[in-house]
């Protein structure tokens, strides 16, 4: 499956649950340190984040269970391994923002979006999050219907 082009991005994979899943607050946009085979590997658009999350360890953030196939091209011996912690690259005061909300508000630091930029720069917008209950996505949902059955009132009438 080859990657979505989307205005000068190239989206090579994007969590559909999260919102669902997740109110969504603020978002940012962070660089990822990779190696050879997983910047080839991206390109082939076959990576997975639904199940990922960014921590804070070590003074940095972490990209932590993003799903990166190995490179078929590249044989055994150059192989990255699929599942390891990536860091994420933040300036200092975002960095420092996302920490105050992840301690204060027990907010949660999901990935949306892991994608190429316009120069080719593989990048990763996150999200800080916080946990929807099951009374909040039955709300949302029914928010949803009552606006498509809106919409579908208005357009017959007019």
């Amino acid at each position: 499956m080859a990657a979505k082009t989307d205005g000068g991005r190239r989206l090579v994979a994007e969590n559909r649950k999260a919102r669902y899943s997740f109110s969504i607050g603020d978002t940012f946009e962070a660089g990822i340190v990779l190696v050879g085979t997983e910047v080839k590997s991206l390109r082939t658009g076959q990576a997975n984040i639904a199940e990922s999350y960014a921590s804070l360890e070590d003074g940095g953030l972490w990209l932590i269970n993003a799903y990166i196939p190995e490179y078929k091209g590249a044989g055994n011996f150059f192989q990255h391994e699929p599942r390891r912690k990536r860091r994420l690259l933040l300036h200092a005061r975002e960095i420092h923002k996302i920490g105050i909300a992840k301690e204060r508000q027990g907010m949660t630091i999901i990935p949306l979006q892991l994608y190429f930029n316009d120069r080719g720069l593989a990048k990763i917008k996150l999200a800080l999050a916080a946990g929807k209950k099951l009374h909040d996505k039955r709300e949302d949902a029914a928010k949803r219907d009552w606006n498509r059955q809106k919409a579908r009132l208005l357009r017959d009438k007019g």
